[in-house]
């Protein structure tokens, strides 16, 4: 079994200066070769389209092309003297950085061109990497480390040696494990610090395999997103979970810092001081977030469900930019995105794609699962009637005349959305421009419905 765990450590300033310096030659050593195989990839693109098998036609093309292997055999030649930057005349010395986390930069670099290239086990391919700036590259790693490394444990802290930087002081703010042993290890410099990662591992301790789950009607619970008022969550048990809008309760403050940064010189130490406050305080609404979303995942798994069914979000859609509209003179007309974007504002404060993940995450850890469904037609269908009623997003709430029920329009869509994965929603197509809707549903489920509606109420 192997775990990670984080700890801050506090290292002096010549260990500060080493390690920033460590970052740079990374960062080069990282673009250099991304540049390299974007090069050879533009350069030879077209015979590739061509030639199927280019590999038996182009032999000696194969041979140059830049792979994890011969990028990495460049490392013993690049440190037999310093290396000048283009763009900047900066000479770097590859000997200072340990040869592991070299080596590990060609490994990311590998990794993140054939998910572009050849895409991942399932054939999806990930976007153009992207060449790495100083806010964006902040992680090294010692691909391989062991116990000998940690050399002192305290009651509050413990030390440790890292190869070429020294003993670095570790707060420990949470005991290592017994019998688990260091395998690597891992430096990320944040806005307010240096973090390390350890994983640790212990082949004594099976890893944990979940039973096969049978969704039934009483342990599983259907899970809406609500991005309404102060509404975070609707589920089919007819609860609603308070939002936190973390970036929204703070936008006055950042507002505040972005104004006096904007006034002042640019390279100043003032605007750099303001710089950083300001990444505090992006730090600060990002761990509240992430706090309050792992609150709410643990409140979910305490309820003893044991299958969760979200609803399969399309963020990158929902948050993307409105396409422009121009008049026949070529005037750009009104297109919404004024509106659209404090639309877009909410969902990445929401970030329910990060809240389901660790849904997913905490559900593993307790024994449950969490499978996401396609919520087409979720939110617009009665839940105990094969009737479409929500029509329109203005329409929160619904009362039924025949039941004598009013019917809360998010509550109602966690329930569809349990119906679904149960096998219980009915087909629904478009035919001539009406809905046709076929199947219909157990009357005992139907009792189920109406009695969570009713305590809703």
């Amino acid at each position: 079994m192997k775990t990670t765990y984080q700890y801050k450590f506090y290292p002096d300033t010549k260990q500060k200066l080493e390690l920033n310096d460590w970052l740079r030659i990374s960062r080069y050593w990282y673009n250099r070769q991304l540049g390299e195989r974007f090069t050879w990839w533009q350069n030879n693109y077209l015979q590739l389209q061509a030639f199927p098998q280019w590999k038996e036609i182009f032999p000696t093309l194969f041979g140059n092309r830049p792979n994890y292997y011969n990028q990495k055999l460049q490392l013993p030649v690049i440190k037999q003297d310093l290396v000048r930057v283009m763009h900047s005349g900066e000479l770097l010395d590859f000997q200072r950085v340990d040869s592991t986390i070299l080596q590990d930069i060609c490994k990311r670099v590998d990794e993140a061109f054939q998910r572009y290239i050849v895409g991942d086990c399932n054939g999806k391919r990930s976007g153009k990497p992207r060449f790495k700036t100083e806010a964006s590259f902040r992680t090294m790693t010692f691909a391989s480390a062991n116990d000998d490394w940690i050399k002192l444990i305290r009651k509050e802290w413990f030390y440790l040696r890292l190869p070429k930087l020294g003993v670095v002081k570790i707060r420990m703010h949470r005991p290592l494990p017994l019998g688990f042993k260091l395998k690597q290890v891992s430096v990320t410099k944040k806005v307010d610090g240096w973090y390390m990662q350890m994983t640790l591992e212990d082949t004594s301790v099976p890893e944990f395999n979940p039973d096969l789950i049978t969704p039934n009607w009483e342990n599983s619970m259907g899970l809406d997103a609500v991005l309404h008022e102060d509404d975070y969550l609707a589920t089919s048990e007819g609860t609603k979970l308070p939002s936190l809008k973390s970036l929204r309760r703070n936008q006055y403050k950042l507002d505040k810092i972005s104004k006096k940064r904007n006034k002042r010189k640019r390279g100043s130490s003032r605007r750099r001081k303001l710089a950083k406050r300001e990444g505090r305080q992006h730090q600060k609404i990002a761990r509240s977030r992430k706090d309050f979303q792992y609150k709410t995942a643990h409140k979910l798994v305490r309820t003893g469900k044991k299958v969760f069914f979200p609803e399969k979000l399309n963020l990158q859609g929902l948050s993307k930019r409105n396409a422009p509209k121009q008049d026949s003179e070529g005037k750009y007309l009104p297109n919404g995105q004024s509106a659209s974007s404090g639309l877009n504002k909410s969902w990445m404060d929401a970030a329910f794609g990060q809240f389901f993940e660790i849904l997913g995450h905490i559900a593993a850890k307790a024994g449950a699962a969490v499978i996401p469904q396609n919520p087409a037609y979720t939110s617009q269908l009665l839940s105990y009637r094969n009737e479409i009623v929500f029509t329109d997003t203005d329409i929160r709430e619904y009362w039924d005349e025949k039941e004598m029920l009013k019917v809360d329009r998010d509550i109602n869509a966690s329930i569809n959305l349990k119906r679904l994965g149960l096998g219980l929603f009915p087909r629904i197509k478009r035919r001539s421009g009406k809905l046709v809707i076929t199947g219909t549903m157990p009357e005992s489920t139907t009792k189920e419905i109406l009695h969570i509606l009713e305590r809703t109420v």
